[in-house]
């Protein structure tokens, strides 16, 4: 008999409690045997990714995902490969929990510990790319957090093997809690881990704009992640044309439907090798458009939007007007030009002479990431362990009372002592 989500979350929120107190060792056990049987059982999971994928090609002609997705869905040998990968770089990583943040002394014997701590129930609603449910669930065992995943339909079957895997294995994994890893399905589902605010504490959505829209706009759950992946690589007068061909073709075309892929390219109207770069792109079978509709799209594809622009202020207002807060890049020899790029632009990510393309947690050596955030709130940018700790403070004294330091009998002296 199937559960109701109210009784799935119930059982995540006591998971998080359980798991919150579990050891570094028996958590990097439990990940490093999930690597190992991902591993053994891969012919599994490839066999349930093909089922996937016959039945995507049906939803791409009817319209209900788009090929971009479909393509996002495939998991090959190499992605195979960096799954399971992922999942040992993360058992290798320092635990983020139990770290002290400061120590400070508020008076003799009076301690003050700030000290991370896990979130507690995450739910996880993502499209396609199946090594998600991997990645996440691998960071939350890290990072003490119990997960609901709700992953879409078309990955459906390789969503189940992959959490059957990784369940039977946490089963071996002696005091490892139940349900730290649960899996629904359904948009119900969906609509239930929405308005679950008494047992899961962050939503974090993988997804295309109108899935966080709505994500957003239904939920009382502080959600973290991103709306849309509008990148923007700017060339400057002082640009290396070799150099700007090299990392803007990278950032378009070596994965067009990922989220950091380039989609607007400003070039400034004094750099004299534009032609040639414009046909460097044509040649890499980019489709290049230029009209002011083309500013806030995210194409997903070898399309790439153009524009020619009279400095770098208004490069930079250019993306802080259209932009998607996610990651952006300047192409120049200019420090300086870099240095007010970098600090004026106001996203997740500022680059300099490198692809939009580095903008991910196993890139930065997160291990994995949960999603790129383009929130100003506690987490920004690839999330990765940190991302999914908070923090608490802790307080010892010796028999210390608030009414001595009000009445100046005592006097607070605030040392930091780490």
């Amino acid at each position: 008999m199937e559960q109701n989500f109210i009784e799935i979350a119930k059982n995540a929120k006591q998971a998080s409690l359980k798991i919150a107190d579990l050891s570094t060792e028996i958590k990097n056990l439990a990940l490093n045997k999930i690597a190992d049987a991902f591993e053994k059982n891969k012919e599994e999971i490839f066999s349930a990714n093909k089922k996937d994928l016959s039945e995507a090609e049906d939803l791409v002609k009817n319209g209900e995902i788009t090929k971009s997705t479909f393509n996002r869905l495939k998991l090959d040998e190499n992605k195979m490969r960096d799954m399971i990968q992922g999942v040992r770089d993360i058992a290798n990583l320092e635990d983020p929990i139990g770290k002290k943040l400061f120590v400070r002394e508020l008076d003799k014997d009076l301690i003050l510990t700030k000290v991370s701590c896990p979130i507690g129930v995450l739910g996880i609603i993502f499209e396609a790319r199946p090594d998600v449910i991997s990645q996440i669930s691998s960071l939350a065992i890290k990072s003490s957090n119990a997960v609901i995943l709700k992953g879409g339909k078309e990955s459906k079957n390789t969503n189940k093997k992959i959490l059957e895997i990784i369940n039977s294995t946490l089963d071996t994994v002696d005091g490892f809690p139940k349900n730290v890893v649960q899996q629904v399905f359904t948009r119900e589902d969906v609509a239930q881990m929405l308005k679950c605010d008494n047992y899961i504490n962050l939503i974090i959505p993988r997804g295309g704009n109108k899935l966080v829209k709505y994500i957003k706009e239904n939920t009382k759950i502080p959600v973290l992640g991103h709306a849309s992946g509008i990148c923007h690589i700017f060339v400057d007068e002082s640009a290396d044309i070799d150099m700007a061909s090299k990392v803007v073709i990278d950032a378009k075309t070596q994965y067009p439907s990922a989220c950091n892929a380039v989609e607007t390219l400003l070039i400034h109207k004094n750099f004299k090798k534009a032609d040639d770069l414009l046909a460097s792109l044509q040649l890499s079978e980019i489709k290049l458009v230029s009209n002011p509709e083309a500013w806030d799209i995210e194409y997903g594809d070898k399309i790439l939007a153009y524009k020619f622009v009279d400095s770098l202020d208004e490069a930079i207002n250019h993306i802080n007007t259209y932009g998607s807060g996610h990651t952006d890049c300047i192409i120049t020899k200019d420090i300086k030009n870099a240095e007010k790029f970098m600090n004026n632009v106001d996203s997740a990510g500022v680059y300099m002479n490198a692809s939009t393309r580095f903008a991910d947690g196993f890139r930065y050596g997160f291990g994995a990431e949960v999603g790129i955030s383009t929130n100003k709130t506690h987490a920004r940018g690839p999330v990765g362990l940190e991302g999914l700790t908070i923090y608490k403070y802790k307080l010892v004294g010796d028999g210390h009372i608030v009414d001595d330091y009000a009445k100046g009998v005592k006097q607070f002296h605030h040392k930091d002592l780490a």
